[in-house]
């Protein structure tokens, strides 16, 4: 009983290892996938949610700060980690047919709205509280 516990505390410690390993690695590949990426002229999302291009970027030397362009003359100097990632060119682009799809469910939203079968909360608050009201003291919950 005491071999199979410690062959089963071996276990566990070498799957802490080789996962603290294989998670160093995913991240060592992340860090320079995004080193890569960073070249001026590129899209960037900074950790305050700005958004901007990026002008200046020195990515073997991490301690200096990186310049980004947040709109036309108009430049601020980050530390070089406040860059959170590079934009894809696409993000938060829609296509036309989604776009019509959007603007049909609008429609058809205001639409019942209009014919009353959507009401707002308070009207379906105000409505129950008018039908509590008229029931039987006896029958009201006890607040």
């Amino acid at each position: 009983m005491d071999i199979l516990l410690l062959v089963a505390m071996a276990g566990l410690l070498v799957f802490m290892f080789w996962s603290s390993r294989r998670r160093a690695a995913k991240m060592k590949s992340e860090q320079e996938a995004k080193a890569r990426a960073m070249v001026p002229g590129v899209k960037v999302l900074l950790q305050g949610g700005l958004y901007g291009v990026l002008v200046e970027y020195d990515g073997e030397d991490l301690s200096k700060s990186a310049r980004v362009a947040l709109a036309p003359g108009v430049e601020v100097e980050v530390h070089s980690q406040a860059i959170l990632r590079v934009v894809d060119e696409e993000e938060g682009t829609v296509t036309e047919d989604e776009f019509i799809e959007a603007e049909a469910d609008q429609a058809e939203y205001v639409a019942d709205v209009a014919d009353g079968e959507i009401t707002s909360v308070s009207e379906d608050q105000a409505r129950d509280r008018a039908a509590a009201s008229d029931a039987k003291p006896e029958d009201k919950p006890l607040a």
